[in-house]
């Protein structure tokens, strides 16, 4: 033991978990998890809409729950070597916030409102507001501000929703003085700097989210944003200008905050960042090695050195901003707006009968009932992997298109949907759920194509994430799609320990992420290798997969409301 340690707090889509890292070598000396409770219950949320709202009581009631019971495990040793805390969080997930930086949520008369909640990633409600954004980015008579964020705005990102909440919800209009991001406001609130005018703003969000470039001198012009809706008029000057990179303080715990963590008032708060931005530093992200983060969706993230490719565009992507991953290197994001998503859906659907039938049998015990739903809901996804697994090896006569939740990577269109084609009387589930994976590894391909098309090598794929440590099946098949090795993280939780990697140097126990990757990073513990003869066939489904693409796309969505 370092006698010296670090606190990541991974914020993700279900729940926030809170590691405590030991920076000589990266071991785990305590650890929670927190599944936020009004989340659980489906609250401010409407599926069928697209609309996905969280309460920041759970982000709250998590962080306290995590880091203390992370530190009751560690022990009074560790607690006391404690030096830095560094938040993830998803993205982009705006709330909107009064003059003192308090979400409105928290406001009377906005606690049931689902536009005063934060507005979480995969939110697609602002789907005309992205189209809108790049309408007029492309035709208002000055500079595309969407030219660093892949020449595409899409609806999960900042200023579409903020502009469809704007548009669509006058109470809020009225009282919203600022917009915050979920992994600015958890730092802001550590450290008891909340003004939306001075706290510290991720570079990594602003970039990647919310069109901020330094060649703009910070966000999009005023007279763009009127432009595109005088609704925004007056906002840009209540936001931000200056970023900051995740290896920069926000400040230190307040009195309050140490209090209820039962940490110190000298414990320094690093600058938030976006949870696979980390998980890449986690997953130890050198240049041209592409880490995806692969669980409900994928992000992909490249490094590359600023002086060989600062000055490049690279279309169709999410974002390429200066220091966003590593600082000092141009970060580069691109995405599969679902993945696991794809999985979960399936089983989900497999599921109905024992969801809409079985509570309805009266002869059969509920308590039987409910074990019954419960364990297969468990089981599901494994057993069908299985079975898909003892299929033979040729690709699936089926072809599918991964874009359920719309398609983030290339040219983000969250307005498109999913296909299945060629089915058949003989289509069972195990034979449809090998062609929902084989679509989800088509997807990565086409996102490792663009990269290499717009003079990005990619040199080789780190895996981390949930999926990536839990089916091997799943992984297997994207080896071979990609027709290259996947390397596995070994690290359970590469988010928070990115995170953690970033608070190190933070606490100035690491001059840089680089040492701090030699230093904390666990390695890897699986090599996923592709199959020469699988590889082959594959190539011929992807075809089939990318001529599909192109018929929904062109011919068939544009004629479906």
């Amino acid at each position: 033991m370092s006698g010296k340690y670090v606190i990541g707090v991974d914020y993700g889509t279900d729940s926030v978990r809170s590691v405590i890292v030991d920076t000589a070598d990266g071991s785990i000396a305590g650890t929670s998890v927190f599944e936020y409770p009004r989340w659980k219950k489906g609250l401010y949320c409407d599926p069928a809409a697209n609309m996905f709202r969280q309460h920041p009581l759970d982000y709250l009631e998590g962080l306290e729950q995590t880091i203390r019971e992370a530190l009751r495990e560690a022990g009074k040793e560790v607690t006391a070597g404690v030096a830095g805390i560094t938040i993830d969080t998803t993205g982009s997930t705006p709330v909107a916030v009064d003059r003192a930086g308090v979400p409105l949520s928290f406001k009377a008369g906005f606690e049931n409102d689902p536009d005063a909640m934060f507005i979480l990633w995969k939110d697609h409600t602002a789907v005309k507001e992205a189209a809108d954004i790049n309408d007029a980015a492309r035709n208002w008579g000055g500079i595309d501000f969407t030219r660093f964020e892949g020449g595409v705005y899409s609806s999960e990102w900042f200023w579409a929703k903020l502009l469809h909440v704007l548009r669509s919800n006058g109470k809020i209009r009225e009282a919203a003085y600022s917009w915050v991001e979920h992994c600015d406001w958890i730092p802001a609130l550590l450290t008891g700097n909340t003004d939306p005018l001075t706290l510290r703003r991720s570079r990594c969000a602003a970039g990647h989210k919310a069109m901020w470039h330094q060649d703009f001198g910070g966000l999009p012009d005023e007279k763009f944003l009127v432009k595109l809706d005088p609704v925004l008029a007056g906002l840009r000057a209540r936001l931000f200008t200056d970023t900051w990179t995740c290896d920069v303080p926000a400040g230190t715990l307040t009195g309050e905050w140490a209090a209820r963590l039962g940490l110190t008032t000298s414990v320094k708060v690093g600058t938030g960042a976006f949870d696979a931005h980390l998980g890449a530093v986690g997953g130890e992200i050198t240049p041209y090695q592409l880490v995806k983060v692969m669980g409900t969706s994928t992000c992909d993230m490249l490094v590359a050195p600023m002086d060989e490719f600062g000055s490049r565009l690279v279309a169709g992507i999410c974002g390429q901003v200066d220091g966003s991953i590593v600082p000092g290197m141009l970060g580069l994001e691109a995405g599969q707006s679902a993945f696991g998503d794809i999985y979960a859906w399936f089983g989900k659907l497999l599921m109905w009968p024992l969801t809409g039938i079985l509570p309805g049998l009266d002869w059969l015990d509920s308590k039987v009932a409910d074990r019954i739903r419960t364990e297969t809901a468990d089981k599901v996804i494994a057993a069908l992997s299985h079975e898909a697994a003892r299929l033979n090896n040729d690709a699936s006569s089926l072809t599918a298109l991964d874009w359920m939740n719309g398609r983030r990577t290339p040219f983000a269109n969250q307005a498109l949907k999913g296909a299945v084609t060629g089915l058949t009387l003989g289509s069972d589930a195990p034979r449809i759920f090998k062609a929902l994976v084989e679509s989800t590894a088509f997807g990565s391909r086409i996102i490792n194509e663009r990269f290499i098309s717009e003079g990005i090598p990619v040199e080789g794929v780190i895996a981390v994430g949930g999926v990536a440590k839990k089916n091997p099946f799943v992984m297997q098949i994207v080896a071979d799609v990609l027709n290259m090795p996947i390397r596995v993280a070994r690290s359970e939780q590469t988010c928070a320990l990115g995170s953690a990697m970033a608070a190190s140097v933070v606490a100035g126990i690491h001059p840089d992420i680089a040492s701090a990757q030699k230093a904390m990073g666990n390695g890897f513990e699986e090599v996923y290798s592709p199959d020469p003869e699988r590889a082959g066939k594959y190539e011929i489904a992807y075809e089939r997969y990318k001529k599909l693409g192109q018929f929904v796309e062109n011919k068939l969505d544009n004629q479906i409301e």
